[in-house]
Parts: C-alpha cells; structure tokens; sequence
C-alpha cells in the first residue's frame, strides 16, 4: 500500500512563492530529488507524481484546488488509491512556528488553517501525520491573510527551505513507520544547534 504526502498550496505563477505555498516547496524539493515530473489527473483534483522513496511506494500529490478545498483533492486521492489517513501525510505553512523550525505531529485539531480544515470536513479523521513548515506570524491576526499571500524576505525564505531539507532527512524514519523517532530528530535539529 503506497505512503501518500500531500502538500498544500494554491495553484498558479502568483502564488508559488509564497509563505502559503510552503507544502508545495516540500513536494517540489521531493520532485526534483526524484528528477521525475508531475501530471495533472483532474479527477483526482491534483498533480501527482509516484516514485520510490527510499524503498518505499509514495505518492506525492499537489492539490489543483485552491487551499480552502483542499479536502476535496485529498478525498479524492485517498479514494482511488483506497488508502486509509494511517498512509498519509499533510505537509504545510504553520504560522505558530518561526521560519527555520519543521515540526511533525499526529492527529490534533487544525489550528485554524483553512486547507486542514477543509480536509477534517472531507476525510472525517483527524488522526493523519502532519509536517508543520515554519513561517512565522506578522503578530496581528488582521495581517495573516496578507502575509501568507506574500512572498517571505530572502532570509525567512533561507530559513523556511532549510526547515524543508531537515524535514526531508527524516523522511525515511517515517517511511519506515518510525515517527517518534523522526520526531525526535527533526524536532532536536534547531535545539542542538545543528
């Protein structure tokens, strides 16, 4: 049974540098190490793309949705390929950690993040693995909208694709079904000053 890593965005040139966009760089950093491209399925709502990751049978998929119905690409992944939330992952932008930290969690509430919010109401559990990318928080929530939709200053940018790579050197911990161990991995990086 394939791994599925979904990683959240919006689709289109005027968004792909954005601070929202993080899931998708996490996605596209994978696709590149993979040096294979993605294809559009419309049926599944999504760009997708099946490699072998370390051994393992993934499949990477970007939703052709807008973020807010993110659900509905993943439900639709999940369906055809018959996968329960126990094979899949959710990659994205997370406001409550600074640029340059990548934390993973299992299950939890969605935060207010609309793509995961979206996906609760479309796959109904909750208990999925998450890769959490750093992005920082303008410090009013008046402002969030504003600042996911933008592009992050050079060295936040730095920081944010450097939590990406730390989150990629564990991947294969958590392909291999040991995610307490990439947990502590990924989430002693920054601590240990490494």
């Amino acid at each position: 049974m394939p791994f599925l890593i979904f990683g959240l965005g919006n689709p289109g040139p005027r968004y792909t540098e954005t601070r929202h966009n993080a899931g998708f760089w996490f996605l596209d950093r994978l696709a590149e190490i993979s040096c294979l491209p993605y294809k559009t399925v419309s049926r599944q709502h999504s760009e997708i793309l099946r490699v072998n990751l370390h051994g393992e049978d993934v499949i990477l998929a970007k939703p052709i949705t807008f973020m807010n119905h993110s659900g509905q690409a993943v439900r639709a992944v999940m369906d055809y390929y018959k996968l329960p939330p126990g094979r899949l992952m959710v990659a994205y932008d997370e406001l409550d950690l600074p640029p340059g930290v990548a934390r993973l969690k299992q299950g939890g509430g969605h935060g207010g993040h609309n793509g995961l919010r979206d996906i609760f109401r479309h796959v109904g559990d909750p208990g999925f693995l998450r890769l959490r990318i750093g992005i920082g928080h303008p410090g009013d929530k008046d402002d969030v909208t504003a600042y996911v939709l933008s592009r992050a200053m050079a060295e936040q940018e730095r920081l944010i694709r450097s939590a990406i790579s730390d989150a990629i050197d564990v991947l294969p911990r958590v392909l291999d079904g040991d995610v307490p161990g990439a947990m502590k991995e990924l989430h002693t990086v920054k601590e240990s000053g490494v």
